[in-house]
């Protein structure tokens, strides 16, 4: 496990040299793995599932896979089972390789300084951007290696999601010892919400969907600047909704809070509404307004072109369990500052 947790600055510049001048195979098996290509599969699996592709599909995986593949010499296929071979859900999967997955991810710093190791190497023997490109942003050293999302996730609830999955994991893989099954398991929790925090941030052009916020900055500060939340809470999700971008919505913390808490929802139609105490709030308070005004607040989502719009059903749940608490006036028989306050399925028509 040393040579992959304390990678050397020099191992992985031989081991990258020694890349640049393979060539592909095309009978036989493939050369072994070598351990700056496990790193940089381990590192990839932050942004790809590789469950989402079979046999059959692995050609449209999405990238950073396909620049690994070429840069290796090998298959889309090849990458992807390295990644389950690190996750253990491969039977035959090798040991020392899901025990540096453990390790690595039990603490997501120690990943990102492995990563930013085997980065620099490449550079160092001519491996650019264009064959290498550097997909979790870290190149600049002033960045960390954050997982998103992870504010949404409670202890508690992560115990109860790891043990739902544990008693099938154990029957698989009795090879492994509890310490690392519990740092997989809980990592595979975690490592989910950052791909759904980083698919739904993608799908939304990393724009609040509701005032239009945008960062165009890279650091840890502009990733605190948008939240990519549940729609339906991950607590009451299955395991795909909890994976599903489109359960998901882009928001500046301000409308994160907001939407979580009940006070503004959207509907069907994607047209966002407020409590009627908000608006009212919005009419008289300054600093309410600048928030909860319109603008900024749009009158529907502000979604991209090309974006895929959250499914209905999730809207639907938000509107029944956490905005639910609003009594609804009959359409059209009251007003809130003036305005006619909607029932969110009837503006939707």
């Amino acid at each position: 496990m040393k040579d992959y947790v304390e990678i050397g600055a020099a191992s992985a510049r031989e081991q990258w040299c020694s890349i640049r001048i393979r060539t592909p195979v095309t009978a036989g098996r493939q050369v072994a793995f070598l351990p700056v290509e496990t790193l940089a599969c381990l590192a990839a699996s932050l942004l790809v599932d590789h469950r989402k592709y079979g046999g059959a599909t692995a050609h449209k995986a999405e990238e950073p896979v396909p620049a690994l593949a070429r840069l290796f010499q090998r298959p889309n296929s090849s990458i992807l089972a390295k990644m389950a071979n690190l996750d253990g859900s491969r039977r035959n999967g090798a040991k020392h390789e899901i025990e540096v997955a453990g390790h690595l991810l039990a603490v997501p710093g120690r990943l990102g300084a492995v990563y930013r190791v085997i980065l620099a190497a490449a550079r160092d023997v001519g491996i650019g951007p264009e064959r290498l490109p550097d997909f979790l942003g870290l190149a600049d050293g002033d960045s960390e290696l954050l997982l998103l999302g992870q504010d949404e996730l409670v202890r508690t609830e992560i115990e109860v999601a790891v043990q739902a999955i544990s008693a099938d994991w154990l029957e698989s893989r009795a090879d492994l010892d509890d310490r690392t099954t519990e740092r997989l398991l809980v990592a595979a929790v975690r490592v989910g919400q950052h791909r759904f925090a980083h698919q739904v941030l993608r799908n939304h052009g990393h724009r609040c969907v509701f005032c239009g916020l945008s960062i165009s900055f890279n650091g840890s500060s502009a990733a605190r600047m948008l939240v990519a939340s549940h729609i339906k809470a991950w607590r009451a999700s299955t395991y795909s909704e909890r994976l599903d971008a489109r359960n998901g919505l882009t928001a500046c913390p301000t409308h994160d809070v907001a939407f979580d808490t009940g006070l503004i929802t959207a509907n069907g139609g994607l047209r966002i509404h407020l409590k009627p105490s908000l608006i009212a709030a919005a009419d008289v308070d300054p600093a309410a307004r600048a928030a909860f005004g319109r603008p900024p607040l749009a009158d529907r989502l502000l979604l991209p072109a090309g974006a895929l719009p959250p499914r209905a059903k999730y809207l639907t749940w938000h509107h029944q369990h956490v905005y639910r608490e609003i009594p609804h006036p009959p359409y059209g028989s009251s007003t809130s500052g003036g305005r006619r306050v909607e029932r969110p399925e009837q503006a939707a028509r």
